[in-house]
């Protein structure tokens, strides 16, 4: 089995509200509780769109259901590798947005060690902070939500030069649809987290 990724906007105030240390066993007890509704066999999971929680916790997080992804980290961490192809035949305005836009949520950036974690939020130990992928804080989710507000105009011009240099067939994320798909997908969880005031988090269970 590979790498999952389940990608939530997460109230911060409400997570701030408890020691640094426990934040993220509170996201996760609170995600796993049975009257969330979100555990039941019968309840459909419907790709590009929301998974609202019911009971107490219903109103500090949701839970975006990418396109295209089956729950799999392996659709983000290639639509990174297609951008790293691509991104040397883009205009520098297009570049530079999708450096900061992929670079600050999947892509490791060009010398790969960009981080997706906002520190001093949650515990930095591994042993408290398994499983963390992503952890955007409000602010970073405003600065990239503008990013890709900046971008999303442009990635039409890019069809071509994927075609060329970027596609992959039969490979996750290996054609322009799905690439654009996947980041439009991101576009939606950061401007609704933004509209919240909210973060971003990417766990994996």
């Amino acid at each position: 089995m590979g790498l999952d990724i389940t990608v939530m906007i997460v109230d911060w105030s409400w997570l701030g509200e408890v020691e640094e240390r426990r934040r993220l066993s509170q996201l996760r007890d609170t995600w796993y509780a049975d009257d969330t509704g979100l555990w039941d066999d019968d309840t459909p999971v419907v790709e590009g769109d929301w998974e609202w929680p019911r009971g107490p916790g219903g109103a500090f997080f949701g839970i975006y259901e990418f396109r295209r992804t089956c729950g799999s980290f392996k659709a983000h961490f290639w639509a990174g590798e297609r951008w790293e192809s691509l991104r040397d035949h883009a205009d520098p305005v297009v570049r530079t947005g999708g450096d900061a836009f992929l670079g600050g949520l999947v892509w490791g950036g060009v010398d790969g060690e960009s981080s997706h974690i906002d520190p001093g939020f949650f515990h930095a130990d591994p042993k408290v902070s398994y499983g963390l992928l992503l952890a955007r804080s409000p602010d970073s989710v405003r600065e990239l939500a503008s990013t890709w507000e900046g971008v999303r105009p442009r990635l039409h011009g890019l069809r071509e030069a994927f075609a060329e240099h970027a596609a992959v067939p039969d490979g996750w994320v290996g054609d322009f649809d799905a690439f654009t798909d996947l980041l439009d997908d991101w576009g939606r969880v950061l401007t609704e987290a933004s509209r919240r005031s909210w973060g971003v988090v990417g766990l994996s269970e």
